[in-house]
């Protein structure tokens, strides 16, 4: 009888047969002594179980890959510590792969031979993959006006449909079915969060890239603001603008600085308070704020008036309209 080695290059060159396409037979041997097993689908990180029967009068068993042997009935020829033996007896042969990846997809041979002839039962493995997304746009400061495009790129098998959404503030226009997002001419309210989407039977990954826009300041309207004297008054600007505004503030054509004549001057994010804590009949008048910043300017004018004065006024020609009735 010849020694074990004989029977596993044996069982070795029939694997190179059957991957040729060809049928591998010993006197005697039908079609159906080589099995072809269905598709065996398996995630990637999990444990694959190979199995073939045995019958009787079994004398020499191997589990093949594509390139190696991985055991000889129950010597292990893989030098990978993921492939194990589970069962060997007259009736099954199992071993197991663990933590299973893309590199180990492809076909498996189980070659058994009798006190008769040699079998042997191939099952081709399928291995898929979660999506990964790998490229993906970093963060973006632009001006508005500007051009952009998102990318995403993603592997993983099958192979993942990308896509892209506006995530915050959600804005169901913006989106896109593919790798790209592009905004032509994008304006201050398309700035935000966006998403991209990886997605196949197996999982979905997701990753966000958060786009700022860049514009001038815009200030609203001021409100004048009457104050009797010796009181505390205060006048307020709002800008919005991105970057923040820097706050500016005047009487006439003189700039106004924090301490100046008593004023306090406190800017907080988008607002600024200019406060008098004891007007003054010289503090009367038509005060201006700017906000700044490096893509422009913009400006209100707020009156500072003496609130008994304009009582008093009202009342005169409130008198004045009844005398004239």
């Amino acid at each position: 009888m010849k020694n074990p080695v004989y029977w596993v290059v044996l069982a070795g060159i029939s694997i190179a047969f059957i991957q040729q396409g060809l049928p591998v037979r010993s006197q005697g041997e039908s079609q159906s002594d080589n099995k072809q097993m269905d598709n065996i689908t398996i995630r990637q990180g999990e444990t694959l179980f190979l199995s073939c029967s045995q019958g009787d009068f079994v004398t020499h068993t191997a589990w093949l890959n594509r390139s190696s042997i991985l055991y000889a009935g129950e010597d292990k020829w893989s030098v990978d510590p993921r492939v194990s033996l589970v069962t060997l007896n007259q009736d099954e042969f199992t071993i197991k792969i663990e933590d299973v990846d893309l590199t180990d997809e492809g076909q498996y041979i189980c070659a058994v031979q009798t006190s008769s002839r040699p079998r042997t039962t191939s099952v081709h493995i399928i291995v898929q993959v979660p999506p990964k997304i790998l490229n993906l746009s970093k963060d973006l400061v632009v001006n508005e006006g500007s051009n952009v495009i998102l990318m995403c790129l993603a592997n993983g098998k099958p192979e993942p449909a990308i896509g892209w959404s506006m995530l915050s503030p959600s804005d169901d226009s913006l989106s896109s079915d593919s790798e790209i997002l592009e905004i032509p001419f994008i304006s201050r309210n398309r700035a935000g969060v966006y998403e991209c989407t990886a997605a196949n039977e197996i999982a979905v990954d997701t990753q966000t890239v958060e786009l700022t826009v860049n514009y001038p300041p815009s200030v609203s309207d001021g409100r004048d603001v009457g104050v009797t004297l010796g009181q505390r008054g205060v006048l307020q600007c709002e800008a919005d603008a991105v970057p923040e505004a820097d706050f500016e503030w005047y009487r006439d054509d003189r700039r106004i600085f924090n301490g100046f004549d008593g004023i306090e001057i406190e800017d907080a994010g988008a607002f600024s308070k200019l406060t008098f804590f004891n007007v003054s009949e010289a503090d009367y008048g038509n005060y201006t704020c700017v906000a700044i910043n490096k893509l422009g300017s913009a400006n209100t004018s707020i009156i500072l008036y003496g609130k008994f004065q304009w009582l008093l006024v009202s009342i005169l020609i409130s008198g004045f309209s009844f005398i004239c009735f």
